[in-house]
């Protein structure tokens, strides 16, 4: 494994198995958990290189850590940045069979 490979094994965490996520399957977008300080331009050089496909647009969040307790000691869960990678027509991923 070259240098750039383990770059972009290390930009995408894991998809994103959801409900919501699998509607999004159909219209060629797919969701991927990445790493807080990854970029857009990353991402989807990322996901160009390891699934060998063309990406038309790459969305992002953060979704907030909630405030949670444990056994009556408050912690806060971590963020987690997901990316929203939308496909050109013709291209697909099957997500299930893993990296």
């Amino acid at each position: 494994m070259t240098e750039a490979t383990a770059k972009h094994y290390d930009t995408i965490t894991s998809p994103v198995i959801t409900e919501k996520a699998t509607i999004g399957a159909e219209h060629n977008q797919y969701v991927f958990k990445v790493p807080l300080k990854a970029t857009k331009p990353e991402i989807a050089e990322a996901v160009e290189a390891l699934f060998d496909v063309k990406v038309k647009a790459v969305n992002t969040l953060i979704n907030k850590g909630k405030a949670k307790r444990f056994r009556g000691r408050p912690y806060t869960r971590s963020d987690v940045k997901k990316a929203m990678v939308t496909l050109e027509d013709g291209h697909s991923i099957d997500v299930t069979t893993g990296l």
